[in-house]
């Protein structure tokens, strides 16, 4: 792919800034897409692990005539439990998949993709890009999970299929969900309104204890291993910057209305420093620097036994911002007078709200939604953040996004093997700032 120039930079910002609001877009959906009175939407899920299955929920659950045709997964038991789960809850009206619509391995994506009109995209966040790819080719609607990449190859196939998506005016959510929580919708509008001013500067955080681990078994292949401890390593993660993080920083580009023109900042593997945490930092801190000079302050950690905080502020000219997952959305001027209070306690589930306008959209025959070309940049802009820290340079955008490191093994199967493995004694190459090459 060429090089992304500031000139398709600017494209990129002025199309995320159309499509912000979810405007509807066309009324004339792609030939071959689903059409309005088709009938039955039918649904194919790829991934069918605890995400993949709880979207699968939110899908089953909108108030239109959906069912769940097929299903994909690279483990057997993932499936089986997804299924038996969703089948439990739905029955054979709402999940009809049979075990010849049940596709088992690497490539069970391209079969499931092929029954349906809308897919539920939830693998590990690597392989996104290729599976994203088949659905558009398909001229299939698309839900994805976030983040859409891991590496900057994938970032740039999945623009250039979401601009293919726009072609054939395909609807496509991402799983960024605060983009459908009332509390962000309302306070961010009021931001975009001039209620604080021009911002200039904020605080991202996602700072927890971090996740789970899954122990080797006897037996196991290194390609099984890494994809069953998926989290931990950068191919399939992107490390918890990029997976967990991405969201507030999406935030931060929202608020901003455009994406940094660099970025510094420092990281390190202090805690969380066994064999089962794979390559990833457990800490990450970053200051992402925006065309206009403001500079926002990313913050993100794995430490059990310390304060958590997942939420982001910031301030303007002529006020501040707070807000969180926790339908919190408050604006004060800095006189300490109160400019907004979102009151809401009874807010909709976002993650359910993001299901309920996709469907109502593909049910209606709209052209509404077209979140991966702003969700590809925001999964960009957390990479931009983990180059900073792993290599302990500043970063500018234009090279990062053009960076030729491609993380993904050339093969995928059982027996082949990922382009990181553990030494003897089973620890794994550790990113080094000062060393580490990221671009």
């Amino acid at each position: 792919m060429k090089d992304f120039d500031s000139n398709k930079r600017r494209e990129f910002l002025k199309a995320s800034a159309i499509l912000a609001g979810g405007a509807v877009l066309s009324s004339l959906p792609l030939a071959g897409a689903y059409a309005a009175g088709k009938g039955t939407i039918k649904i194919a899920l790829v991934g069918c692990g605890g995400r993949g299955t709880g979207a699968a929920f939110q899908a089953l659950a909108t108030k239109h005539d959906v069912q769940l045709v097929a299903m994909a997964d690279a483990f057997q038991d993932r499936l089986d439990k997804s299924y038996e789960s969703l089948f439990g809850k739905f029955g054979k009206a709402k999940v009809n998949v049979p075990e010849s619509k049940r596709f088992v391995g690497f490539d069970g994506y391209k079969q499931a993709i092929a029954d349906a009109d809308v897919v539920l995209l939830a693998t590990p966040p690597g392989f996104r890009p290729i599976h994203f790819e088949e659905a558009v080719k398909r001229n299939k609607h698309v839900f994805m999970e976030k983040p859409v990449a891991t590496d900057s190859p994938g970032i740039r196939k999945v623009l250039a299929t979401a601009e293919e998506a726009k072609q054939k005016k395909l609807n496509v959510v991402v799983g960024l969900q605060r983009r459908y929580q009332n509390n962000y919708r309302e306070t961010i509008k009021r931001i975009e309104d001039g209620a604080i001013g021009d911002v200039v500067s904020g605080q991202v955080y996602w700072n927890s204890g971090g996740v789970w681990v899954r122990p080797r078994e006897a037996n196991q292949t290194e390609m099984e291993y890494q994809m069953r401890n998926w989290y931990y390593f950068n191919w399939l993660c992107g490390d918890h910057i990029t997976e967990q993080h991405v969201h507030n920083i999406d935030i931060a580009n929202w608020v901003k209305n455009s994406y940094p023109v660099s970025a510094q900042g420092t990281g390190s593997r202090f805690l969380r420093t066994g064999k089962e945490y794979g390559e990833i930092f457990d800490n990450h801190t970053v200051e992402f620097l925006y065309a206009d000079g403001a500079v926002i302050q990313s913050q993100c950690r794995h430490y059990e036994g310390t304060k958590n905080r997942v939420d982001e502020s910031f301030q303007g000219t002529k006020g501040k911002v707070y807000l969180s997952a926790n339908n919190d959305g408050k604006l004060w001027d800095y006189k300490g007078n109160s400019l907004y209070d979102h009151a809401g306690k009874n807010d909709p589930n976002p993650y359910q709200t993001e299901h309920d306008e996709l469907f109502a959209a593909i049910a209606a025959g709209q052209y509404k939604f077209a979140d991966a070309e702003r969700s590809a940049m925001s999964t960009m802009t957390s990479l931009l953040g983990r180059y900073a820290t792993y290599s302990g340079q500043e970063i500018k955008w234009e090279d990062a996004l053009n960076s030729d490191i491609n993380l993904m093994p050339d093969t995928f199967a059982w027996d082949a093997k990922p382009k990181i493995l553990p030494d003897a004694n089973g620890f794994y190459p550790i990113p080094m700032p000062g060393k580490t090459k990221v671009i």
